[in-house]
């Protein structure tokens, strides 16, 4: 399932975080990447233990905390310490390549991530920069993505994947991974537009309706059989 999730930060938050990265220092991108990745990518990166990073992560992490759409749809177990990055000038692109299937989180926090879930939040207004459109491909062919600044894309982790060359400006994003309690992304897809449709149904006829209450409880029920917590 690949997801727009809308105004994950919002206008306060944006202006905090570009403050941030206007004085941040950057490093060489390939430095959280992996074998294969490391061949195709040029870009710059915000250093992991920097203070910049930690400030930025904490707005970011409250964004995704209050965001209801973003948990129906990825059900998180743990995301990975967001990571922040800058594609411009000579170091502009991202090659094809497929995420590792496990992070390990770094600073002494231990433990892994299984990346169920790849997220992308945007942190430049699209008119600021020319290019630099994620590609995601998959089976319904291979969409160009360029959101508004605060917006998310929400994607599988097993899919091959792109940033096209940056020809004018610069594009800033926040990019992480999402262990999620429901590690099919099918079953994942089916709780989410179910979960959808019962919001939509509360709305108009209320949360003590029958129908409302039985397939909340069919929804819970498919929830306990799928989930791992």
């Amino acid at each position: 399932m690949l997801l727009h999730v809308k105004e994950v930060l919002n206008a306060d938050e944006l202006r905090e975080a570009r403050a941030i990265l206007k004085r941040a220092t950057w490093g060489d991108g390939r430095v959280t990447a992996g074998v294969q990745s490391a061949q195709a990518k040029n870009n710059e990166q915000l250093p992991q233990d920097s203070a910049e990073a930690r400030a930025l992560q904490q707005i970011v992490l409250g964004g995704l905390n209050r965001h209801a759409v973003f948990f129906s749809a990825a059900l998180p177990k743990r995301v990975f310490p967001p990571l922040f990055n800058r594609y411009g000038g000579d170091a502009n692109a991202f090659g094809s390549h497929v995420d590792n299937a496990v992070r390990f989180i770094p600073g002494g926090q231990g433990g892994r991530v299984r990346t169920d879930l790849s997220c992308t939040l945007f942190l430049t207004d699209p008119d600021a920069y020319d290019g630099g459109e994620l590609v995601v491909e998959d089976t319904f062919g291979a969409p160009r993505i360029k959101l508004p600044a605060g917006d998310m894309v929400l994607y599988p982790g097993t899919s091959v994947h792109r940033v096209e060359p940056v020809t004018r400006g610069a594009r800033l994003a926040s990019f992480f991974w999402i262990e999620s309690m429901v590690r099919s992304d099918e079953a994942r897809r089916l709780l989410f537009e179910m979960d959808s449709h019962l919001m939509r149904l509360r709305t108009s006829v209320g949360e003590t309706d029958p129908a409302v209450i039985g397939l909340t409880g069919a929804y819970h029920d498919l929830l306990r059989m799928w989930a791992d917590v």
